[in-house]
């Protein structure tokens, strides 16, 4: 679950600082709360709180000024990281039989085939990220499809896994094409990276998702659009970004 915004400060549901580890607590003093950083200052700082042992992810997290009661104003859409994500994602592909093999040598993972269909179904879990479909195939797709959307998995044409062009969307997928969506709150989460990426590439896909993000803004909105951004890395501390 991706942080909450509050009172200026990125936060989290299942933690406060008072049950932080002792290693966030001294990572998070190396951070000034009320200053907004710019985005290089701000990698370097992540990197170096980064509390876990493993590769930490990067993720950004942007609160907006949408309304969320305002279906119109949900911001969604795509975007290609340039350098890609660093991790690598489980793909289902809700084909026709005769695209399967195609879908198997574009790189994705699981045929969304009758058998997968009817596990979706029965067990109400699923065992991939992703999930596209050509649009003849969406009609199979009604028995889970409350399934999937409240996973945020359902094939959408407004992030291109609705496609007939399953090798082309399967291929850029794996290069590092992301997917993003405003949630209940109104804000949007992604990870653009790892600690481990040099400080270039993770500042170029920061600016091509917040780019991405800009173009988004919906036309109905009034007043200002991004409120907040922060960086962080995975259970490190959060600094905020100017923009």
């Amino acid at each position: 679950m991706g942080p909450r915004f509050k009172s200026g400060v990125c936060t989290t549901k299942e933690k406060t600082m008072a049950n932080r580890s002792k290693r966030y607590k001294e990572a998070s003093q190396k951070i000034d709360r009320k200053k907004e950083y710019p985005i290089a200052e701000a990698i370097q700082i992540i990197k170096g709180t980064a509390t876990t042992k493993f590769d930490s992810s990067v993720e950004v997290h942007i609160s907006l000024g949408i309304d969320i009661k305002k279906a119109e104003q949900t911001v969604r859409g795509t975007v290609m990281i340039p350098h890609g994500l660093g991790k690598k994602r489980r793909i289902a592909a809700f084909v026709s039989p005769e695209k399967e093999k195609e879908a198997k040598d574009a790189g994705a993972d699981i045929i969304g085939d009758e058998s997968v269909i009817k596990e979706i179904k029965a067990k109400k879990k699923c065992a991939f990220d992703i999930a596209i479909a050509e649009p003849q195939i969406m009609k199979n797709l009604g028995s889970i499809a409350k399934i999937l959307g409240q996973k945020g998995l359902m094939p959408n044409p407004k992030t291109d896994t609705i496609t007939k062009d399953v090798k082309k969307t399967i291929e850029e997928l794996n290069a590092g094409k992301a997917m993003f969506r405003s949630d209940d709150s109104g804000n949007i989460h992604q990870m653009i990276g790892k600690v481990s990426f040099d400080d270039q590439k993770l500042e170029e896909n920061y600016s091509a998702f917040l780019d991405a993000i800009k173009k988004a803004k919906p036309e109905t909105l009034k007043g200002s659009y991004i409120k907040q951004v922060y960086l962080a890395s995975s259970m490190g501390p959060s600094v905020k970004v100017s923009v």
